[in-house]
C-alpha cells in the first residue's frame, strides 16, 4: 500500500494530509524518514510524530444535512466548525466542502481513501444543487450556466472555464444544477458572472446519496450498500 493511503486508512488524515506529513519529515519506516510514494509492506512499522499507526478495521461513514451556519473544517479552534458540531466519539473529517453559507448533504467519515475517489472531477461523480437567486432566471442565464462559465480560482489564481454541466429551471429564482466540479464557491462565482447572486444554496445529492429523509441539522450512518457503492 502506498504511504499516504496507509496514513489515511488509519482515520488520521486525509492522503493529501498525508503527504504534508511525509514532506515535513514527520514520518518513519522501520524508524527511517519516509518519502513520498514509498510502499509499506505488511510488517512494516509506521510511526507519525513519534506515535505508531495501523488502518483501522472498521471506518465511519455518515450523512449530514448540514444546516447555514456551520464550516466544514476539521480546526477545533474555528467558531461553530463541523466537527464539534456532529461531536461524534471518532476522528472524522468531511468529504469535500460546502461553504458556511450553503446547507445540504455531505458525507463525513474515518476513511481518508474514499477522498480522492468522490472528490476528482476526472471520475465524473455528480453533486446536485437547488440554487435560488435574487432575480428573475432567463432562458440565457440557463444556456450560459450549462456550457462552461470563465470564473477566477483563488486556490491558483488563475482564471478557468468551468466544465459544461446541467441546468434546469425550478421556477423564476430558482433551479437545479448538476456538477461534477468542486471548484471553491463555483455555484456563486459563476451566477456572479452574470449578474445574479445567490441567496440560498442547497445540496440535495452526491452520487447516489440523496438528503431525503434526513432532517436539517441531523445526520446518520450510511448502509453497508451505501458505503460499497461509495468506495466502487
Amino acid at each position: 500500500m502506498r504511504l499516504n493511503n496507509y496514513i489515511s486508512s488509519t482515520g488520521m488524515c486525509s492522503r493529501r494530509e498525508a503527504d504534508k506529513l511525509i514532506q515535513q519529515r514527520k514520518v518513519l519506516i522501520n524508524g527511517k524518514i519516509a518519502q513520498i510514494g514509498q510502499a509499506v509492506e505488511p510488517n512494516d512499522v509506521v510511526k507519525v510524530n513519534g506515535r505508531k499507526i495501523t488502518p483501522k478495521k472498521q471506518h465511519v461513514y455518515i450523512a449530514l444535512n448540514k444546516p447555514v451556519g456551520i464550516t466544514c473544517t476539521t480546526e477545533r479552534h474555528i467558531k461553530d466548525n463541523i466537527i464539534d458540531y456532529i461531536n461524534y466519539p471518532e476522528r472524522i473529517f468531511p468529504v469535500g466542502r460546502l461553504d458556511k453559507p450553503s446547507e445540504g448533504l455531505i458525507i463525513l467519515t474515518s476513511d481518508g481513501t474514499i477522498v480522492n475517489k468522490i472528490l476528482r472531477s476526472e471520475n465524473n461523480h455528480e453533486k446536485e444543487y437547488v440554487v435560488t437567486v435574487d432575480k428573475n432566471i432567463t432562458d440565457k442565464f440557463i444556456s450560459d450556466m450549462q456550457n462552461g462559465v470563465r470564473i477566477f480560482n483563488p486556490v491558483n489564481n488563475k482564471y478557468v472555464i468551468t466544465n459544461k454541466c446541467k441546468v434546469t429551471k425550478v421556477n423564476n429564482k430558482t433551479f437545479k444544477i448538476i456538477l461534477s466540479q468542486g471548484l471553491n464557491r463555483q455555484i456563486r462565482r459563476m451566477c456572479e458572472v452574470f449578474g445574479y447572486n445567490v441567496t440560498k444554496l442547497q445540496r440535495i445529492r452526491i452520487m447516489n446519496l440523496t438528503v431525503k429523509g434526513i432532517a436539517p441539522g441531523k445526520w446518520r450512518k450510511l448502509t453497508d450498500k451505501e458505503v460499497q457503492s461509495l468506495i466502487k
